[in-house]
């Protein structure tokens, strides 16, 4: 199964793209509401994430990587402490991510 495959099947599913055209089509942007679901969806399926890329109106916010924390991709620690920086902005930011899926099977 190819890796967007898995992400619109896996940890997508039920939740809205907010991705309007503002960037590429197989990157999806979700509402911090959404994007939290995401992450509990990574973190129960024992996945990772590489970084988290907020946008704002359409435009580059900030990204944050796990190098960033001197963790690994697959500690949710890192990714949840980022999370919170982005959440305590108080913006309405719109959430993309790279994740880590080398745990997955095919």
């Amino acid at each position: 199964m190819k890796k967007h495959k898995y992400l619109a099947e896996n940890i997508y599913k039920g939740l809205e793209n907010l991705n309007n055209g503002f960037d590429a089509d197989i990157i999806y942007y979700f509402s911090e509401s959404d994007f939290e679901i995401v992450i509990n969806r990574i973190e129960d399926l024992g996945l990772g994430i590489f970084g988290i890329e907020p946008w704002i109106n359409g435009n580059y916010f900030d990204v944050k990587v796990c190098e960033d924390y001197g963790l690994k991709s697959t500690d949710p620690n890192w990714y949840r402490m980022a999370f919170e920086e982005f959440k305590a902005t108080g913006k309405n930011l719109l959430y993309a991510a790279s994740y880590d899926l080398k745990h997955h099977s095919d």
